[in-house]
């Protein structure tokens, strides 16, 4: 299956439009668009700035969650974030809220070596210690982040079932082993919800950013922990588990939640191949512990 359509087309005569009428000072900066995602589109305005669109309605939400938390999350982390600098509202047609941010130089994790991702293993546990803080009562439910891993269970059936997963019965024993560790039983933490290496950003061999925080959320840290899976090599997985200080419980989830977001990945992907890669590399990670 593809990528899932746009529900309104974004190109840069709208952009421009919203940004004359609610953004004056910003409208005449050179504005193209950089990529298409499953929820946004990105566009670089002027060299130190980013324009961030949902193209559906599931992620105009999204989009609020983040003008609303990101700026308090950026003041918990020491990792560049992309949080907002400027808030758009709907105009010129456009129904839902848009966000301008600061632009990040650097290179996505996902195009680059399994090996030298190896060098930013103790930077992102930093990170998630850092985001992995108690939540408030008002932060955001994903519906599909931060859960109990047995609420997917069904999806991921489907999804093996579909033909399109390598190596169903051995993914699925390593799923039904991940469904049956204790459930998190600490406080709802904060989570970026979608920590895989095309949202993490890498300069000069460290660790430069994480962006996309679309599915901010509060929950079960073992959600975030599957980037061990979804972003490292078994050496690298091996020191980003190292700096972190959870229980086996825990590690066993987020093992699950590689699987979950991994096959999804493989199975959602058809137009997107760095995103299938991802899911790919995910799944062959786990059953190599």
């Amino acid at each position: 299956m593809d990528t899932p359509a746009a529900e309104v087309d974004i190109d840069e005569a709208l952009v421009r439009s919203l940004l004359l009428e609610q953004h004056p000072d910003l409208a005449d900066r050179e504005l193209r668009t950089v990529t298409n995602g499953w929820d946004n589109v990105i566009l670089r305005l002027g060299d130190d700035l980013a324009v961030r669109m949902p193209r559906r309605q599931a992620a105009a939400k999204l989009i609020e969650h983040e003008q609303r938390w990101l700026p308090e999350i950026a003041e918990r982390v020491s990792t560049a974030v992309s949080a907002p600098v400027r808030i758009g509202r709907p105009g010129s047609g456009f129904p839902w809220n848009w966000t301008v941010a600061r632009w990040i130089e650097g290179d996505r994790a996902a195009d680059a070596s399994h090996a030298s991702l190896r060098r930013i293993a103790t930077a992102l546990a930093e990170f998630v210690r850092q985001l992995h803080t108690l939540a408030p009562t008002d932060a955001p439910f994903n519906p599909v982040r931060g859960i109990p891993l047995a609420v997917r269970s069904d999806a991921v059936d489907e999804r093996l079932a579909s033909g399109l997963v390598p190596d169903p019965p051995l993914i699925a024993d390593a799923w039904h082993r991940a469904l049956v560790a204790p459930v998190w039983t600490g406080g709802p933490v904060w989570l970026h919800g979608d920590l895989h290496p095309a949202n993490i950003l890498v300069r000069g061999g460290g660790l430069a950013a994480v962006i996309d925080f679309g599915d901010v959320c509060s929950g079960d840290p073992a959600t975030d922990l599957s980037t061990a899976w979804l972003t490292f090599d078994a050496v690298g997985r091996a020191s980003f588990c190292a700096a972190l200080d959870y229980d086996d419980a825990t590690w066993a989830r987020a093992r699950g939640w590689a699987i979950l977001l991994g096959t999804a990945l493989v199975c959602f992907s058809a137009d997107n191949p760095s995103h299938l890669a991802i899911g790919l590399h995910a799944l062959e990670q786990v059953l190599l512990d």
